[in-house]
């Protein structure tokens, strides 16, 4: 790229977040290291919560529903106006993927930290990302999307095309991701009644019933590439990740590398996702995500035009802060390492385990305040959060209540790490997929390695927590505790007009109160 064609550097001076939850306050962490003023956004269910007493300014958008609030751009863009922002990022989720919000951006010249509209409109469709990647020459699942890439006219013409592909098909959502609209179809005979389904399922969540048909890889690991790419011309890959602990198509539990990834295997995924990214003339943060066959064959699945929840499991190994790069590259700047720079500085291992406000057996969310709150610490041991003890962990989202992380030198030591701060982690007052993650951990196919996208179907009944006689002795000891508390008895004394005044949603955690003090 000649120098005259190369961008100008703009300096970002404050930054709207527009998120909720842990990656809010670790987008505003960052913006914070580096002198940047930032600004949040909250609904009426937010207004205690940890990104807002953050920020250095913090703009009400709306009602709990996201729909109302979170997912409104034109809200989005009136709070960046009304605060000065000069900058948006928009973390991940809500509007992360939404080149709406891109153009938006454009118009009221504010910088958004993201990629390009367009990239996000060729891999935000499912069937035009799988004929951008393949025509650049990564592989691809084989498959059909139907006459002209516009999805099928028909279940006739969806069970013709299910045959040429080979059972067992995958039928998948067009528009969307997460398993909405998936279907796996064993045979000729459950097609249709599946096809339906997912069309219904496709339209009630992403407003798009389109659907297309893959062959069904079995018993498959999840890999993804982190890749980056500036303005002037630069792309590179940060390794992968493995995803493959997941259950209903949702991840649970990443690590980097992967147990199964060679260096030769990792070359050559790192150069199919580098070749995705420039297809699309790429700019930021992304990740390619792929299916990896027990035989070793890789193809790509598609590509999230974001930052990654797991991307703090490739900051470890790689000793990097890619937010910090996100707002290099969006102020112009170049990528401040080569790709022999990045594989020179590749180092142990890590892994990340998502806690969650949810039932560990039926992992159906259990919001509700949080009483008692320990978080674990010690050597390489992150914790991202988005709460405090006394937060409400509210029904209107994703129940996260953090994203656990640790470093070792090898995988060994950081299960081990693992395992130490799994069982330092205590939670009050909610329900936590904690229990899932201390069996998991302990599972012998997943301390060896084995295990891919179907691990968690096929060995619930050994990663289903059962109560012991200890368990059973600290929930009581901790309600009885709970139940004598000074808070407590005042609250249900009821006696006094201070009393029966009080606000049922909890006070702002001590924690942070922002420099400015808290916000109404």
């Amino acid at each position: 790229m000649s120098s005259a064609s190369r961008p100008a550097v703009r300096p970002i001076r404050r930054v709207l977040v527009a998120n909720r939850g842990e990656i809010a306050v670790r987008v505003m962490r960052t913006c914070r290291e580096r002198g940047l003023e930032t600004v949040a956004v909250f609904s009426d269910a937010d207004r205690l919560a940890p990104h807002v007493q953050l920020a250095d300014h913090a703009v009400h958008i709306g009602p709990p529903a996201a729909r109302d609030s979170y997912l409104r751009v034109d809200k989005i863009i009136d709070a960046a106006r009304a605060t000065g922002a000069d900058a948006i990022h928009p973390g991940y989720g809500f509007l992360s993927e939404k080149e709406e919000l891109v153009e938006a951006c454009a118009a009221a010249g504010i910088t958004f930290i993201g990629p390009p509209a367009e990239a996000m409109r060729l891999m935000g469709n499912k069937t035009r990302a799988r004929e951008t990647v393949a025509a650049a020459g990564a592989p691809v699942v084989p498959g059909d999307n139907g006459p002209g890439g516009k999805g099928f006219p028909s279940t006739e013409a969806a069970l013709a095309a299910a045959r040429k592909v080979g059972f067992p098909v995958l039928i998948k959502a067009a528009a969307g991701g997460g398993g909405k609209g998936m279907r796996l179809v064993a045979s000729e005979a459950e097609f249709p009644a599946a096809f339906d389904g997912a069309r219904r399922e496709a339209g009630g969540a992403f407003g798009d019933d389109t659907v297309y048909i893959e062959r069904a890889i079995i018993q498959p690991r999840h890999i993804e590439i982190q890749v980056f790419a500036d303005g002037h011309g630069n792309v590179v890959h940060l390794g992968e990740r493995d995803c493959s602990i997941q259950r209903r198509h949702q991840k649970v539990i990443e690590e980097a590398p992967s147990p199964v990834v060679s260096a030769e295997l990792r070359a050559r995924m790192g150069a199919s996702a580098i070749a995705a990214t420039r297809a699309v003339d790429y700019l930021g943060a992304g990740t390619v995500e792929f299916l990896l066959s027990a035989d070793g064959e890789y193809f790509f699945l598609e590509m999230n035009t974001r930052l990654q929840v797991e991307h703090p499991v490739t900051e470890m190994i790689y000793g990097l802060d890619l937010v910090a790069w996100q707002l290099d590259v969006a102020e112009g700047r170049p990528l401040p390492l080569t790709q022999a720079e990045l594989d020179a500085r590749r180092r142990g291992h890590a892994v990340e385990c998502r806690i969650y406000a949810e039932d560990p057996v039926r992992f159906l969310p259990s919001p509700g305040r949080i009483s008692h709150l320990r978080t674990p610490d010690g050597p390489y041991v992150r914790n991202d959060a988005g709460c405090y003890e006394g937060a409400e962990i509210p029904v209107h989202y994703d129940p996260m209540i953090s994203k656990l992380v640790v470093w070792g030198e090898d995988r060994a030591a950081a299960v081990a790490r693992m395992r130490r701060a799994l069982d330092e982690y205590v939670v009050r007052g909610i329900e936590t997929n904690l229990p899932f993650h201390r069996l998991c951990v302990r599972h012998p196919s997943f301390l060896e390695g084995a295990y891919d996208t179907g691990f968690i179907g096929r060995e619930h009944a050994a990663l289903t927590p059962k109560a012991s006689d200890a368990g059973l002795d600290a929930a009581l000891i901790a309600l009885a505790l709970e139940a004598t508390a000074p808070s407590a008895r005042a609250s249900k004394a009821g006696n006094g007009a201070a009393a029966a005044t009080q606000p049922a949603t909890a006070e702002p955690s001590t924690w942070r109160t922002g420099p400015r003090g808290w916000r109404a």
